[in-house]
């Protein structure tokens, strides 16, 4: 696993697209979500994309081969939501543990397949640690400024549990992604280091910020800069933004933090914006030739897809990865860092 540092040197490494856009095209029903284990359950399941590495771990299996056929080197696993503060809308929070194991150990395997086959070109699973449904440095109800729905130690102790059963199911790097709001951030990375510490193990972590709208901030105020400057402290192998914005809009906040960083620079912008129906409609050719423009300006290390995106737009990625190099390093990442 360690070659992850040395493979970051030689090559830009490709991400995976996006799992929730892939499992759309299943359209699976209520009853495909609940299967057996859970036909009887008193709330309704359809939408939490989580739970199918529990009921429907072939499909979830399928999309991740599916990405590393593209070209993809890390996929994601299948945890977005895998928190007991977001599992709590379908009354889920005892599961968190067995969602989160079982999916890193779906997506392990599938990563051991590819890599046993192309022993040059090892892949990589990254634990996905989404943002969660709650803020801690906002509140929810504008009549009252003060009142926050969550507290930063609740959020540590709900990603702690999460990044545990990541860890425990065997992932590479821990990908802490979709940041609107930084206190949450700093608490997953709070949490991760904990279980490093308790574990005595080191693992990379990417973070990856959300640029929200056109006002070039995330949603708690900070421009792509200021998200640098005050998660630089903490020993990152990677540091950049997905979601939100198509690649086009992004590339302005790469740009800002691409010569400020000693850390590898990571991108995953959406296929685009949607449309007036949510969807999104550029199309791989579209988002390459953007994504091109990162390549020749030499702003990434890391590169893959966020939402509306699928396979066929990390091949495009991915065959032109393979002609640049990747961004320089300010000073070179080692594992002596961590």
């Amino acid at each position: 696993m360690s070659n992850i540092y040395k493979v970051l040197q030689e090559r830009i490494l490709v991400l995976d697209g996006a799992m929730g856009t892939m499992l759309q095209a299943y359209k699976f029903t209520e009853e495909d979500f609940r299967g057996d284990r859970f036909k009887d359950y008193p709330t309704p399941l359809q939408g939490n994309n989580d739970l199918l590495s529990i009921t429907q771990p072939e499909a979830i299996k399928t999309i991740h081969a599916k990405y590393f056929e593209a070209g993809a080197d890390i996929i994601e696993t299948n945890t977005f939501s895998g928190t007991t503060i977001a599992m709590a809308d379908y009354q889920l929070e005892d599961l968190v543990y067995e969602l989160n194991y079982q999916s890193a150990k779906i997506a392990k395997e599938v990563a051991e397949e590819f890599t046993a086959k192309e022993p040059h070109k090892p892949r990589f699973v990254a634990g996905s640690i989404g943002p969660t449904n709650r803020t801690a440095s906002m509140s929810p109800d504008v009549n009252d400024p003060g009142y926050r729905a969550v507290t930063f130690d609740e959020l540590r102790i709900a990603y702690k549990q999460q990044v545990e059963a990541l860890v425990e199911g065997g992932v590479d790097i821990l990908l802490v992604e979709t940041v609107f709001d930084t206190l949450n951030a700093k608490a997953a990375l709070f949490a991760i280091e904990q279980v490093k510490e308790e574990k005595n193990i080191d693992i990379p972590v990417m973070l990856s910020g959300t640029i929200t709208d056109a006002s070039g901030r995330t949603l708690s105020g900070q421009t792509a800069e200021a998200f640098l400057i005050s998660v630089s402290h903490i020993p990152l192998l990677s540091i950049g933004f997905n979601c939100a914005l198509g690649a086009n809009l992004l590339q302005p906040h790469l740009e800002a933090i691409a010569n400020k960083t000693n850390f590898a620079v990571s991108a995953h912008p959406n296929a685009g914006l949607p449309n007036a129906f949510g969807e999104y409609d550029e199309t791989p050719e579209e988002m390459g030739a953007q994504i091109e423009e990162y390549l020749k300006k030499n702003l990434i290390n890391i590169i893959g897809g966020c939402c509306g995106t699928g396979p066929e737009h990390i091949r495009v990625i991915a065959n032109l990865s393979a002609k640049y190099e990747p961004r320089d390093l300010l000073k070179p990442i080692s594992e002596s860092h961590y």
